[in-house]
């Protein structure tokens, strides 16, 4: 038995395949003899009670400058697919937001990675102030007073996007730094949003560890170096990936946070460590596997698929899942 997958991303054209997990979770799929149907966000619809899609099919190889082949565009009720990967990259705005009402409107014989609603309920930067105890000191807030209290107290802080991605807009202000109003003065001309700030943690220099988790548990971990003089670890801002190991302390981490991940259908999920401090839970699009597969050997891909079609109950019941 196949899966008929539908994969909800950014245009195919733009990956990075050498480092994009959307890509890797797709050549795995075809692997597994499972059919790939692909559209962006912005062709997702609600039509007359139905939700519909227009996209198609692709193929993936893992070849530079030729990783696609397209079919006929064409749309088609989501309610025709076995599977969808919600995998399209934030920012995490109404659009997203959007899509996320629409896809829980699917019923049970779709199953969505992640679960759409507990993607809406839980963005990365607020799902992991449930754990304050795992975390740096952190703030969220759009008062600039209460902000730049929280400045006096900790002297070097990170400022950042509530919800941003990528490292976009993620600033370091040293205790001689004089820039604080001004930059509160953009963020909040700029958007109605809260910011989180958070205490800089110095051990950012020896990495920022990706670790991710499928169905509650660790699988693998890649370290982000930052370029000398940059504050931002992220690959989007040219970190470099390093081999890692997950450390005790990083276990205790998943450990805390694996059940309710699990609880909530969050099945594919990065988390961010710095030190013995969880910084973020990524549950959008996360990234980082096809790093840890160069680096550490560790196939997560398949590991995700594993639990795709454990849990989905059609291939499940059929007797096939691994």
């Amino acid at each position: 038995m196949s899966l008929s997958i539908a994969i909800q991303m950014d245009p195919v054209e733009t990956l990075e395949i050498g480092g994009d997990t959307t890509f890797a979770l797709g050549l795995e799929a075809q692997k597994r003899g499972h059919s790939l149907w692909y559209y962006t966000a912005d062709k997702l619809s609600l039509n007359e009670g139905s939700i519909t899609a227009r996209g198609q099919d692709v193929v993936f190889y893992d070849q530079a400058g030729a990783h696609f082949k397209t079919g006929a565009i064409e749309t088609r009720p989501l309610q025709e697919f076995d599977v969808i990967l919600m995998r399209q990259d934030p920012p995490f705005d109404m659009a997203y937001i959007t899509a996320t009402h629409l896809l829980e409107m699917l019923g049970p014989q779709t199953m969505v990675v992640n679960n759409p609603a507990e993607v809406r309920n839980a963005p990365e930067k607020l799902l992991v102030t449930l754990y304050p105890d795992l975390m740096p000191a952190t703030l969220i807030s759009r008062d600039p007073e209460t902000i730049m209290a929280f400045r006096r107290k900790h002297k070097d802080i990170i400022i950042k996007p509530l919800f941003g991605n990528g490292g976009a807009g993620v600033f370091r202000l040293q205790p001689n730094d004089q820039n604080l109003s001004s930059l509160l003065e953009m963020f909040f001309g700029a958007s109605r949003e809260l910011v989180m700030v958070q205490a800089y943690l110095p051990s950012v220099r020896d990495g920022d560890k990706r670790v991710i988790l499928v169905d509650g548990e660790a699988v693998g971990a890649v370290n982000r170096i930052p370029n000398e003089g940059e504050a931002r670890s992220n690959f989007h801002v040219g970190g470099s990936a390093a081999k890692t190991e997950l450390t005790n302390r990083d276990l205790a981490i998943c450990a805390a946070i694996g059940p309710e991940l699990r609880r909530r259908g969050l099945l594919f999920v990065g988390i961010d460590i710095i030190g013995d401090y969880m910084t973020e839970i990524n549950v959008t699009s996360p990234t980082g596997i096809r790093e840890i597969q160069h680096l550490s050997g560790i196939d997560i891909a398949a590991l995700t698929w594993d639990a795709i079609e454990r849990k989905h109950p059609t291939y499940a019941s059929n007797g096939i899942a691994r």
